[in-house]
């Protein structure tokens, strides 16, 4: 069992030393766990599926990943920034037509028309062009983002090229793997968890500035990686 405990607590260091840094993933996530915590949920899965399986093909592939993606890694870097910057630009110029957009609608003082029985309130109702409800949606969106990121894939390499013959065997590999993967996908769940309390707390206005300061943070983050250009 000891000999499977280490590797499995290297992997949990390697998935937090991967997910812990606020990059503009985490903001990203933050910001969709205060418009509505079930897709959040499903995003933050869908980063920790790409932190795994980059670790899991580090581990198998290491210095062959390492050799490959090096060379095009400030390419890869500059195409990243540039999704980055669109969602950025996207967000704010959402938020400035619309400045509570960002926000689920409050109700409205005075009467309200009256429902139809079992329908939901109008609080709570899903706009289809939001994507609010649709965890799939948000899945498979956050894994797409966050794949784009050569960082990831080369951490992972240099970690796993440094272990050697600690990760020679089936099992070391498989409970370093574990370790990563129920690391990444904890914290990204307790962003959510933050994300969902705070936009509860917070007025729908506070909540507006919120989501332009980060869309501002995420297009400086986009700034930083993409820098040295190719």
């Amino acid at each position: 069992m000891d000999e499977l405990m280490t590797p499995a607590l290297a992997g949990a260091v390697a998935g937090l030393g991967v997910a812990m840094p606020m990059g503009a993933m985490s903001v990203l996530l933050l910001q969709e766990a205060m418009r509505h915590r079930r897709t959040a949920v499903a995003a933050a899965a869908g980063i920790a599926v790409v932190d795994l399986g980059y670790a899991a093909l580090a581990t198998a592939l290491g210095p062959w990943v390492a050799s490959r993606v090096s060379p095009v890694e400030a390419w890869v870097r500059l195409v990243s920034a540039l999704i980055l910057l669109a969602i950025a630009a996207h967000g704010l110029a959402n938020s400035r037509r619309n400045p509570t957009s960002s926000t689920l609608p409050e109700p409205r003082p005075g009467p309200q028309p009256p429902t139809k029985p079992n329908a939901a309130p109008p609080a709570m109702e899903a706009n289809p062009r939001s994507g609010y409800g649709r965890p799939g949606r948000a899945f498979a969106r956050y894994v797409g983002l966050t794949a784009v990121n050569p960082t990831t894939a080369l951490y992972f390499a240099a970690l796993t090229t440094a272990q050697g013959q600690a990760l020679g065997t089936g099992a070391a590999g498989a409970a370093f793997l574990v370790g990563v993967g129920a690391a990444s996908l904890l914290w990204q769940q307790a962003l959510v968890a933050l994300g969902a309390l705070a936009g509860s707390r917070i007025s729908a206005a506070a909540r507006a500035w919120t989501f332009r300061l980060g869309y501002g943070l995420v297009a400086a983050y986009a700034v930083k990686i993409a820098l040295p250009l190719p």
